[in-house]
């Protein structure tokens, strides 16, 4: 989708990259400060809100999704296990269980060059593959925390690649 931005852009501070590319996918956003921005995407099964966090201190970039996912009590060692399976299958990013709040959530960081900048190319990679995987994944964690299936079990489901038509 970077069509809809100046093909000449070679990039530039990381949170206007990021929000220019949410302004072009006309996903309301915000800044929060001058080092993070958050917005709201709809996917197929949840809506998911997206920050983009820039560290100046180590030029970190980390993109987070927060798929609406909590951990409940009852299928917290399941949970676990599933979020290793799970994390096994990524190329990009990971999986984690915030303590504190008792929230799943996708994360990437990306250490950017010394010029600090953020091409829109690769914008559009770190923002679509969080997505890509949260929609991915996220009936994979349902299936374990509300269909009663185990982790194997609910990975295979998920994952089955349908051929042909019906």
């Amino acid at each position: 989708m970077t069509d809809d931005f100046d093909s000449d852009d070679d990039g530039g501070e990381p949170i206007e990259i990021l929000a220019r590319y949410f302004d072009a996918h006309g996903w309301p956003n915000e800044p929060v400060g001058d080092d993070e921005v958050v917005t709201t995407v709809q996917g197929s099964w949840t809506s998911y809100e997206l920050r983009g966090v820039w560290r100046s201190d180590d030029n970190v970039l980390q993109i987070l999704l927060f798929p609406e996912i909590k951990m409940v009590e009852e299928r917290r060692s399941e949970m676990f296990e599933t979020l290793s399976l799970i994390n096994e299958q990524l190329w990009m990013g990971h999986f984690e269980h915030w303590s504190a709040s008792g929230i799943i959530l996708y994360r990437h960081a990306s250490l950017l060059d010394d010029d600090i900048h953020l091409s829109l190319d690769m914008a559009e990679t770190l923002v679509q593959t969080a997505i890509d995987e949260c929609e991915r994944f996220y009936p994979v964690f349902q299936f374990v925390l509300w269909g009663g299936k185990s982790p194997s079990e609910a990975i295979a489901a998920a994952l089955i690649e349908t051929r042909g038509e019906a």
